[in-house]
């Protein structure tokens, strides 16, 4: 017999791997929901917003969902949001129009924002000092893998019907049971305890926590062109079907399990502070961008989804213990919803900044745009540690 805790870690592990299927999964089969609706007014923006429209009902519920996580407990709120998730996830595929499909996207944002604000901060809660770290090393990495299956898994599925990946949501029926029985409420501060430290601590981290939240913003505006525009861009080029999508994908979510895994071993041995990993992440993606933009073929866009992937396996980790290093205990919750909040709306935002881009430069230049913007970053990130050298940075 498996040991509660064990249950308990797979549950949240394996239930983190549910905000990535929110979007990777239909991914691969954009192009061809594209063609079926043509008809349809903006179908090829709808469409798009179909992958994104999650990202704006996160971004909205998330800081009222990290105030539940503080005043109901972690636990309440991880039940309801699975359920919900199980409830709206697979509706694409039983629902005949774009309007009603969004509407089904946007409640699971809601179902999202709860699924990885409480996972998260349960992490926080269970665990400190290395094997925090470590445990969001495999966080990350988990998720990452989840993204190749489900990826993998979506562009068959997309084969066969566009309608068909929307049955992967399905995995909640998986989750919910571990959630219920096996998912402990953590001790939490007691309220006059939560103002005492929310007033000394707060504040005076108020620096770190927008620059953090910053990064995660910025990093997901510009991350989300693979999914968003990727797909358009492989089916122009000759011979690429919807499953070599969904493998060109799920390369770079391969990376990223890999990496990740590497996290607490990468940040010892170097001694790098969080800051410095994060330029590092952003140099990897402008590198992998740049290879993409000017691939006219398929495998060299897989080779820059590969140096992305360095980035998006160290992001995670990087940016969820540099948040938790700087935030009060008793304040989780709403500091990692807020970080929830604006990490999607970035996500949203993607296709809203980038298809106007797409439009005048083409995929391919959005792309060398995407890299620029994350050099520019990188710059940004590692001069200004060297300069001011914040505190909490390492």
């Amino acid at each position: 017999m498996l040991k509660r805790t064990t249950i308990r870690n797979w549950t949240i592990l394996l239930g983190s791997t549910m905000t990535v299927l929110a979007a990777a999964t239909i991914a691969p089969a954009l192009p061809e929901m594209s063609r079926f609706f043509k008809d349809a007014p903006n179908a090829d923006f709808l469409v798009r917003l179909v992958l994104t429209i999650p990202g704006l009902t996160i971004a909205i519920s998330a800081p009222f969902v990290g105030i539940l996580l503080d005043r109901w407990g972690r636990r309440p709120v991880l039940i309801l949001s699975v359920l919900l998730y199980g409830l709206t996830g697979p509706s694409g595929f039983f629902l005949d129009t774009l309007p009603a499909i969004l509407i089904g996207r946007a409640l699971l944002g809601f179902a999202v924002a709860g699924i990885l604000s409480g996972f998260t901060t349960l992490i926080a809660d269970y665990f400190s000092g290395e094997k925090r770290n470590q445990f969001m090393g495999f966080q990350a990495s988990v998720m990452a893998f989840g993204g190749v299956v489900f990826l993998l898994l979506g562009g068959v599925l997309a084969d066969i019907g566009w309608r068909y990946p929307f049955l992967i949501y399905l995995f909640a029926v998986v989750i919910f049971p571990g959630v219920l029985f096996a998912i402990d409420e953590p001790k939490i501060l007691t309220s006059s305890d939560q103002k005492a430290v929310s007033d000394s601590s707060t504040t005076s981290n108020l620096k770190s926590i927008a620059l953090i939240y910053s990064i995660g913003f910025v990093y997901m505006v510009v991350f989300f062109l693979v999914p968003v525009q990727l797909p358009f861009f492989l089916t122009t080029l000759t011979g690429v079907s919807n499953s070599m999508v969904g493998i060109a994908l799920a390369s770079q979510a391969l990376m990223a399990a890999i990496i990740s895994l590497q996290y607490q071993r990468f940040k010892a041995r170097f001694s790098l502070s969080f800051q410095t990993i994060a330029s590092l992440i952003f140099l990897s993606v402008s590198v992998g961008y740049f290879i993409i933009g000017s691939s006219i073929s398929f495998l060299p866009v897989v080779l820059g989804l590969l140096f992305s992937g360095i980035g998006l396996g160290l992001m995670l980790p990087n940016i969820n213990l540099w948040l938790v290093s700087v935030i009060p205990a008793a304040i989780r919750g709403r500091a990692i919803g807020g970080m929830t909040s604006l990490v999607f709306l970035g996500q949203f935002l993607s296709p809203i900044i980038s298809q106007p881009i797409a439009q005048r430069l083409g995929l391919p230049g959005t792309f060398v745009v995407g890299s620029g913007a994350m050099l520019f970053v990188a710059l940004v990130l590692y001069i200004g540690g060297r300069l001011v050298n914040p505190k909490n940075a390492q």
